[in-house]
Order: structure tokens, then sequence, then C-alpha cells
């Protein structure tokens, strides 16, 4: 029974993680927005027959703050810009480590991101048009800047070479989620442009990079309104109408899509370990299983001298056999419950119970079962009862 619930718990446990991970993975995304789209730069691609690769032009505040008055829909839109992501934040004699993600936003961001405040307010329209000193951190930020007893609103703090007045904390999004996770420093978009006035990442021809988030209100989907916002933003880029586009539009959940299929190698390459640790439990327990009708076959013989069949003695071997595995593999799913919900929780995502493979453990259990006691279970089927009782 050890031997199986080894083999089940690496099996059940490490495939279970595997799904933890992802569904922390599809639930970062979702708290950003399951109904968010993105328009963003184009990546570079390859031009035709190899000559080198083509670059995008970059989306414009301009052009992004064109899009945002232009787009008459039940929606909410918000422009923002990575400044950089390797800022110190500094506080008296306290600062951060510089990997600190400096987003420059506009006063919707919190909302189409997905972010929530725990202290404080939200930027106003008002402090985004006039460049405001002010900044939003991340809770990270806070934990290593401030003691428990501190209070972070209000204290003037150093972005980079710059002083900002914090007017709120967000709550933990965890660091696995994208887009600063804990470790952000929001501020408006204009002092953002003021003070890190370096390219930002994807913009081959420098300045700062631009894209919009549209999260539509209510029950709507975004597909409702995203081909909208495409023939929109070409508009205002002024494509003609074959052109392809030189922007992308991304949704929210093809973004967790993407991430989660990248795991499919891994999923892949822990099912075929796991497998492999169960093979050598299989083969354990056939090889006691042969041990086991060696030192029976006395007891064997005097079944069949009784009356007892071929048939009744193989489903006797067979149904110890799976019994064995099932009780052993009761024990391995519990502990795989345990493995994969302490990944878990590491990834914020809460316990679960991965019915999946609490119901394959089963049939896998069954399964090994039949596989490893039918040898031993035909071997003392075919025992002669004569020879057998001489046995010693």
């Amino acid at each position: 029974m050890l031997i199986i619930s080894v083999g089940i718990t690496s099996l059940v446990g490490t495939l279970s993680a595997i799904d933890a991970i992802k569904y922390g993975i599809n639930n970062n995304f979702t708290r950003m927005g399951a109904n968010t789209f993105t328009i963003r730069n184009a990546a570079s691609r390859i031009r035709v027959g190899g000559t080198g690769s083509k670059n995008y032009r970059a989306i414009t505040l301009k052009e992004a703050l064109r899009f945002k008055n232009d787009f008459h829909f039940p929606v909410i839109s918000s422009i923002s810009s990575v400044a950089t992501g390797a800022a110190r934040v500094k506080w008296n004699n306290r600062k951060t480590n510089p990997n600190i993600q400096v987003i420059g936003t506009d006063e919707n961001y919190i909302q189409t991101a997905g972010y929530e405040l725990e202290k404080g307010r939200n930027v106003t329209a008002a402090e985004i048009a006039g460049a405001s000193h002010v900044v939003i951190i991340g809770k990270d930020i806070e934990k290593a800047l401030f003691k428990p007893t501190e209070q972070a609103l209000d204290k003037t703090v150093r972005v980079g070479n710059a002083l900002f007045r914090i007017i709120g904390v967000l709550k933990t999004k965890g660091n696995s989620a994208a887009f600063g996770g804990d470790k952000v420093c929001i501020l408006p978009i204009h002092s953002a442009r003021q003070y890190f006035n370096s390219a930002s990442p994807g913009n081959a021809s420098g300045g700062a990079v631009y894209r919009i988030n549209v999260m539509s209100i209510g029950m709507a989907s975004p597909d409702t309104y995203l081909e909208e916002a495409r023939g929109t933003f070409r508009r205002i880029r002024h494509l003609p109408t074959i052109a392809k586009d030189d922007f992308e539009i991304v949704k929210s959940d093809n973004i967790a899509a993407m991430m989660i299929d990248s795991l499919s190698n891994v999923t892949a390459g822990a099912t075929i370990i796991g497998l492999i640790t169960l093979l050598g439990a299989a083969i354990g327990l056939m090889n006691i299983m042969f041990v086991s009708v060696t030192e029976r076959t006395r007891e064997i013989g005097i079944r069949k001298a009784i009356g007892a069949t071929a048939a009744i003695i193989r489903n006797q071997f067979l149904i110890e056999s799976v019994v064995i595995c099932i009780t052993g593999g009761l024990i391995g799913i519990v502990l795989g419950i345990v493995i994969g919900n302490v990944i878990s929780m590491a990834f914020d995502s809460g316990f679960f119970i991965p019915w999946f493979w609490i119901l394959s453990g089963f049939a896998i259990c069954i399964t090994v079962g039949l596989v490893s006691g039918y040898l031993p279970a035909r071997r003392a089927s075919q025992l002669d009862p004569i020879e057998s009782l001489r046995f010693e």
C-alpha cells in the first residue's frame, strides 16, 4: 500500500499543483478584468524574404487620448504607459530594491487593470491634467518603507529623482500577476512623462509606449465592442481600408490562455514522471503478489481440494491486488490534494479539490491492481492441488 500511495502521491500531487498554477494565472488575469481588452503596439515581424524585421509605429499619447474621447460606447477606457521597471522608492533612510515598476496612468486605470485600493483614494482627473506630484503605491512598497504602526498616506516619498505624496495603497495582488503586481507605483501620466522620459520597452524609435485598456460595463461581452474599437483606432491612425492593422488588440483571457498553453510541456513532463513512478510501484506490487502466491501454496491446494475452481482462486488474488491498490491510492490521493493545495495557497488561488485527478487516481489504482495482480493470480489458479498440498 505504501508503494502505491507514493506513486499516486507523485502523480496526483504534481498534476494538481500544475492545475493550481494554471488556476492562479487565470484568476490573476480575471482580476485584471475578464471583460477587458487592450490596444497595444504591434510586435515586430520578420519581413517577407527574411530581409530584416518590420517595426510598427508606436501608439502615441495623442492617439490614445483621441481614442478615449471618440469611443462613445458603454465602456470605461484608460491610458497607461510603463515608464520604467527599475525604479527605487525612498522614504527617510529606507528604500526599496531597484525593481519597482512605475506606471503613468489616468483616473480609470485602477479599475480597468483590476486593482483595488486598500487605503486612501484614486487620482482625480484634475490631478492627471495638472501633473500633480501624487502616487499610489503597491503593498510591497508600503511594507518595505513603513512599519506596521506607521501610516503611509500623505507621506512624501522619492520615486526616482522626484518627490511624490502618497494618496493611496493598493490591495495585495501577488507578484505572479502581470502589470506590476505589488511592486508598482502609479503616477499621473503627465508626471511620469516629465520625470521618466526614457524609451519604454518595445519602442525601438525611443519615447514612451502607451496602451489603452477598454472595459465593458455591465453584462456586455468585450467582443461586442472589440471590432468597433478596431475601426475607431484605424481611423485615428489614418490606415487605408486595405492596410493591415499596425497595432494589436488582445483580450485579457487570451493572455491567460497563452500563459497556460506554455505550461503544456511541463504538464506532459510531470505526467510522464508520475507514470514512471507509478510503473515502479506496479512492478513492486506484482513481485509482492508473486511472493504471496508462493507463501500460500498450501492454502491454494486446500481450497482447490474442497471444490474451489481456478476462476475463484484467480478472482481472490485479483481482488486482493485491487483492494491493496485502492487503499494505498486513497492515502496517495489525500497526500496529493494536500500538496496541490499548498501550491495553490502560494499562488493565492484558495482551497480547491481536484475532482478530475481524484477520479483519475481511483481509475489508475484499479487498473494497476488488475495489471499487477493478473500474472500472480493466473499462476495461483493454475497450481496443481496435489502438488500444492505437498508444498512446504
